[in-house]
């Protein structure tokens, strides 16, 4: 099977590509790796189907979650295969401009980047530049991408236009995460068979990256890690934007598109952890982490992250899980940008799963956040 990691990583001619690529995508079923999953090989006909020569690439390797480590791994041990993926979009799209957009915080990463941009030698159309994405969650959804780069600001704007419609300077742009950039190469190569990258956090063996064949259970990808570390008493799947699973159903979830991978996160939450806290610090990670742009992110999420902690500090819980209850569904789909509805899929993924815990919460627990 052919991997994204673990192979030397070398400059290596770029394959001849055309149009006939994006059905090579499609034929593959590539799903993006960012978060949504979106199908790639529509996304890539949006942008080919309205470039003029002017077609923008972003490269995007933000990963603002803070458990995944899966795509600056990438960027650190395979900077070429991401770099082919952003040059064969450049020239089946027509781009003239390709932009690395990484985490102001990956510096291994964005070294690693730079070096093998050097190291290349093929004649590019396409000028290459890099921007700094901010140390903040929201930063690597797609709009705040382009209005980075745009502007100078990282925040989510509102949809439509989408950057496929009218991107980084109005022209119409993809935005790609690099870990499916690095798949699209391997596609173009024809050795793409179909592997995802996972990052294992909280009560496994060996927490990290690890590559898995789709298909695989999250049973099978805890095994890769090294097994468990401690008996779980949950597992998020997806992160951050993710949702908690009961563990006798999780380890059988097959790991494709029929699992909302998100960032690709697995995190184990074990018995010994107060469930109850860890929702409630996540909660105050999330609602800090609004853009302040509409009501129902700024103040949903503060409302909701300050019940989660009232109860978790054992305060007045029957009326703030009421409450909760009711603002699950309030702030759905009601916000600027994805992340309220991301937030709320999680807290009410946690209500359901933690139902016991958050009835009978008591005042004495640990406040430590998921590791």
């Amino acid at each position: 099977m052919t991997r994204l990691l673990g192979a030397p990583d070398v400059a290596t001619p770029l394959p001849r590509a055309g149009h006939g690529l994006i059905d090579q995508i499609e034929k593959a079923g590539l799903l993006g790796r960012g978060g949504a999953a979106f199908p790639s090989a529509t996304k890539w006909r949006a942008v080919a189907e309205r470039s003029r020569g002017d077609a923008v690439v972003v490269v995007n390797g933000a990963e603002g979650e803070p458990q995944s480590h899966k795509d600056r791994l990438l960027m650190i041990s395979r900077p070429h295969l991401v770099l082919d993926g952003a040059f064969l979009a450049s020239r089946v799209l027509r781009a003239r401009r390709v932009v690395l957009y990484v985490g102001e915080r990956h510096d291994a990463a964005r070294q690693a980047m730079l070096r093998a941009l050097g190291q290349r030698t093929e004649p590019e159309r396409a000028t290459v530049t890099l921007a700094a994405a901010p140390a903040r969650y929201v930063a690597g959804a797609e709009t705040a991408a382009v209005h980075l780069i745009t502007e100078g600001i990282a925040t989510p704007t509102n949809v439509p236009p989408y950057p496929f419609e009218r991107g980084v300077g109005g022209a119409p742009t993809l935005v790609q995460n690099v870990e499916t950039l690095a798949h699209i190469a391997n596609v173009a190569r024809g050795i793409y068979d179909g592997t995802t990258l996972l990052t294992l956090a909280g009560g496994v063996a060996r927490r990290g990256v690890v590559e898995v064949p789709i298909g695989t259970t999250v049973g099978g990808a805890v095994s890769a890690s090294g097994g468990l570390r401690e008996r779980p008493r949950a597992v998020l799947v997806g992160g951050y934007f993710g949702a908690w699973v009961e563990p006798e159903v999780a380890w059988r979830m097959p790991l494709d598109h029929r699992t909302r991978l998100g960032c690709g996160v697995i995190g184990i939450h074990p018995a010994s952890r107060c469930p109850v806290c860890d929702v409630a610090a996540i909660m105050r990670f999330l609602a800090a982490e609004s853009s302040a742009q509409c009501g129902p992110c700024f103040f949903g999420l503060q409302a909701l992250a300050g019940a989660c902690t009232r109860i978790s500090e054992g305060g007045d819980h029957p009326t703030d899980m009421q409450r909760l209850q009711r603002w699950t569904v309030e702030v759905r789909g009601r916000g600027a940008c994805r992340h309220p509805d991301g937030a709320v899929m999680f807290l009410s993924s946690a209500l359901q799963v933690f139902a016991a815990e958050f009835a009978n919460h008591g005042s004495h627990h640990n406040m430590s956040q998921i590791a």
